[in-house]
């Protein structure tokens, strides 16, 4: 532990303990700051409050870094796969050859959903968006599986974290089906994960259906990319309705609603939009000189991040990934892919992205790489959503673990008006 910061407060000073994590920055203990001055502290969107302590994910911004448990991004979406890296979120460790096997087996033999599901879903209006589908059916899932609940009982929450990631695919697939009018396609064992889960979104009764594994093993890339992200606005929406003693199915539904903003899931969707608004390469310049203007509500899509103040380095993966799976399916010449690319040159020279430090992030590709694949724009947040439920579960599980946990309840700046009395509503 470091030394203590002192802290002038009025007429007296106060010691404030430092804790330090294993790496990144260390952190101002301020615990009993209100106890002590009588003082709140105010940070708008918490940019600079650790609001927990965490073993799971690290990011470093300034150097573009991001850790699962340690390892490097690129390493596991280069060498790993899905699930080796939701049991490495989950447990701590890369899984040990028999320990992958019967992990990967018991996520296989939870993919089916209860068969009144079917029913659930008939309830919703043929043009629902699949994000609100999604919302109404994770927190469902509750009310299906109830013997799960128990957040004191550790055997079920580890049933109900296995549910939950074999049970979003298979509830992703069916948002899907259900909003193009085909019919549910149930989940196939001797298929991997994301094969299986493509299959569910692509195949049809009338025909058999075989899995690209060109694709397969790209879309496993991007949910291995977006399976954690520290504590970001959905993750930490779990820890704060977990904090309540909520059940994991309502905490990770209470994920999926946050996650479904445009300023966070739904970014990859507005990036594409973006790139088919600017529709040709030499009208570039034009969006680019919008984007410079502070005077012009127009902003490019895909680029810079909260966090990342260097190149996102799932970006770098993205880019690849994108690349591979254009060239698979015989798309050379896809326009959005040249004005995509152009965009990420200009950013990474021009002195104005360079000053801003506006760096492509992931979404910038990963919305033409889902495109390409066929899976439509409404379905993007849908999709990061299921690759998500892991690291939610891993941080949901590690907060209720924490043996200092306590109900979240932040605190405010009170700006309104001071105490009045109440007038009758004849002398007002």
């Amino acid at each position: 532990m470091s030394n203590p910061v002192t802290l002038n407060v009025a007429d007296h000073s106060l010691e404030l303990p430092v804790k330090d994590g294993s790496i990144g920055p260390s952190v101002v203990d301020i615990g009993k700051l209100y106890a002590q001055s009588g003082m709140f502290t105010y940070d708008p969107g918490f940019t600079s409050t650790a609001s927990c302590e965490s073993k799971i994910t690290y990011i470093d911004g300034d150097e573009g870094v991001l850790l699962y448990r340690g390892f490097p991004i690129d390493q596991l979406a280069e060498h790993g796969d899905f699930l080796e890296t939701c049991y490495l979120l989950l447990y701590g460790e890369l899984p040990t050859a028999s320990q992958r096997t019967d992990f990967n087996y018991r996520v296989t033999r939870h993919t089916m959903v209860h068969e009144q599901m079917m029913r659930f879903f008939q309830g919703f209006r043929r043009d629902a968006h699949p994000m609100s589908v999604m919302v109404a059916s994770v927190g469902a899932l509750s009310a299906f599986y109830h013997d799960s609940t128990d957040i004191a009982d550790e055997n079920q929450r580890m049933i109900a974290s296995m549910r939950m990631i074999a049970k979003f695919p298979t509830l992703a697939a069916m948002a899907y089906k259900y909003s193009i009018g085909q019919p549910f396609v149930y989940p196939q064992n001797d298929l991997d994960y994301t094969s299986n889960f493509l299959r569910m979104c692509f195949a049809v009764p009338c025909e058999e259906y075989k899995v690209n594994p060109v694709l397969s093993r790209a879309l496993d890339r991007i949910f291995i990319l977006h399976a954690d992200h520290e504590q970001n606005a959905s993750t930490s929406t779990v820890r704060l309705a977990g904090s309540s003693g909520a059940n994991p199915f309502a905490c990770i539904a209470a994920g999926v609603a946050c996650l479904w903003g445009p300023a966070h899931g739904g970014a990859n969707e507005a990036a594409l939009k973006m790139l088919q608004e600017i529709g040709t390469v030499d009208r570039i310049p034009e969006f680019i000189a919008r984007a410079k203007d502070k005077n012009d509500p127009f902003r490019l899509m895909g680029f810079g991040h909260r966090v990342y103040k260097n190149y996102d380095p799932r970006a770098k993966i993205m880019q690849k990934t994108a690349h591979e799976v254009l060239n698979e399916l015989g798309i050379k010449d896809d326009p959005l892919l040249d004005i995509a690319v152009e965009l990420e040159r200009i950013a990474l020279s021009d002195p104005y992205f360079i000053e801003k430090k506006l760096y492509p992030n992931v979404d910038f590709y990963s919305g033409i790489t889902l495109k390409a694949m066929g899976f439509p724009t409404s379905m993007f947040t849908a999709l990061f959503a299921l690759a998500r439920t892991v690291g939610w579960i891993a941080q949901w599980k590690e907060m209720i673990e924490d043996p200092s946990q306590k109900i979240g309840r932040p605190r405010q700046l009170y700006t309104g008006s001071p105490k009045r009395d109440y007038v009758p509503s004849h002398m007002r």
